[in-house]
């Protein structure tokens, strides 16, 4: 009967856990719908910084995108209310955000003399049907009005209080080494005496190198607690791989021949852009002014809106490896590339080359790019095999402290700092 009795409590722990683990949400960023493009979540003012709306703040954060096809959309959007971890909280729709929990994006148009046609759509948050009542992360999602149930993508963006300082720092001399591969995070979060009554179960820090997701580091335990600040250092976990400038090519012009591009031309029905032969890096450092992998949508022949007279290109990325490499996938990192399936990073290996190649559809513009191996059985990116680790590259560091005193129900943003190595 004993034996049962534990057999039983067993079979229930599993059920437990198993519809636990169904629980979870997906709520990574994702374009469900193939015709959507070029799609950017940035601060209206800032475009190369952060996409961190401070509440109160004159800024407003803008999310820009391209539907495909002659026919124009009626689209609206809602969002849901996340925690640090970026699982759904436990508030309702009306705690979080004012009135109705969806609103019409009513600025768009189509394109203007290109070959490829669209429909471009832009709005702003916050916005006079649609504020945010509380801080935390958001999950944004767009669909058809007369279909919410048919999500065309998700994406993701986080409002701030501001009631504490984030202060980071980021040396090449790290715990591992001097100078030699690796980055080392550090910060400070100061607040009034008092504010925050117990550091070690209220905060949770998140650090992000160059957005990236793959690589982003939880931390929960800081190093030193005083009556008005924390510290946290000497942590291993906020030890990075230093990776390398971002590569960048143009395709502002379609006549001429950009940045990082070999060749233009026209193929019915749309250009082509040949990007220059890549070689891996590992031995190499050369200082880059980049934009930490983002992109910007530019036409220079344009007589009017960037955003309406920018062309699609087919894009042709090649990367010379000698041969290929056994034991993981190379992958192509940048924000364009934010939301679509992976598959599309993927590059594939042509045996007739040696080389490996991806091709995508992407609108004229400025883009940063580059190469991460992923080796089999894992997620996380790794820069050494092609692109090489130095430690004087310059890489933005993003980190983000979420605050829940006892008794809260969901976890605030109440602070961010940014930090950039080398600087």
């Amino acid at each position: 009967m004993k034996h049962r009795l534990i057999i039983s409590l067993c079979c229930c722990l599993l059920a437990v856990t198993a519809a636990m683990a169904q629980d979870v949400v997906d709520t990574r960023p994702h374009i469900f719908d193939s015709n959507v493009r070029s799609l950017k979540v940035c601060l209206q003012n800032n475009m190369y910084i952060p996409a961190v709306y401070m509440m109160g703040s004159e800024d407003r954060l803008l999310v820009e995108f391209d539907y495909l096809g002659y026919d124009p959309h009626y689209l609206r959007y809602s969002v849901t209310h996340c925690n640090a971890d970026w699982q759904p909280s436990q508030l309702v729709e009306s705690e979080y955000v004012t009135g109705f929990n969806y609103a019409d994006i009513d600025d768009f148009a189509p394109s203007e003399a290109t070959y490829v046609h669209y429909y471009n759509y832009q709005f702003v948050l916050p916005n006079r049907d649609m504020e945010f009542l509380v801080s935390g992360n958001y999950l944004l999602s767009v669909y058809e009005q007369d279909d919410p149930d048919e999500v065309l993508f998700q994406t993701r963006f986080s409002v701030c209080e501001g009631r504490v300082g984030v202060y980071p720092k980021v040396t090449s001399r790290t715990d591992v080494d001097y100078n030699n591969r690796f980055q080392q995070v550090s910060f400070d979060v100061r607040y009034r005496p008092n504010q925050i009554r117990d550091p070690y179960s209220e905060l949770i820090c998140v650090v992000k190198q160059n957005s990236r997701d793959d690589n982003t580091v939880i931390v929960t335990r800081p190093l030193m607690v005083a009556v008005d600040h924390v510290t946290y250092d000497h942590n291993r976990d906020l030890i990075f791989p230093a990776g390398n400038e971002f590569r960048r090519f143009e395709t502002v012009n379609a006549h001429t021949i950009n940045m990082g591009v070999q060749s233009i031309r026209y193929f019915e029905p749309m250009y082509h852009a040949i990007l220059m032969v890549d070689e891996p890096r590992t031995e190499m450092y050369l200082y880059d002014k980049t934009q930490f992998g983002r992109f910007t949508i530019r036409n220079a022949e344009a007589f009017g809106e960037n955003a309406l007279q920018a062309d699609y290109m087919i894009t042709h990325f090649t990367l010379d490896t000698g041969g290929k490499l056994n034991g993981g996938q190379v992958l192509l990192y940048g924000e364009f590339l934010n939301g679509y399936p992976a598959s599309q990073a993927v590059m594939k290996y042509d045996t007739a080359s040696g080389c490996y190649a991806a091709d995508l559809m992407l609108k004229q513009g400025a883009y940063n790019y580059m190469y991460l191996w992923v080796p089999d059985g894992t997620s996380v990116g790794q820069t050494s095999k092609i692109e090489g680790d130095h430690f004087e590259t310059v890489n933005e560091y993003l980190v983000m402290v979420y605050d829940r005193p006892m008794g809260e129900r969901y976890d605030r943003l109440v602070g961010y700092g940014v930090a950039y190595s080398g600087k």
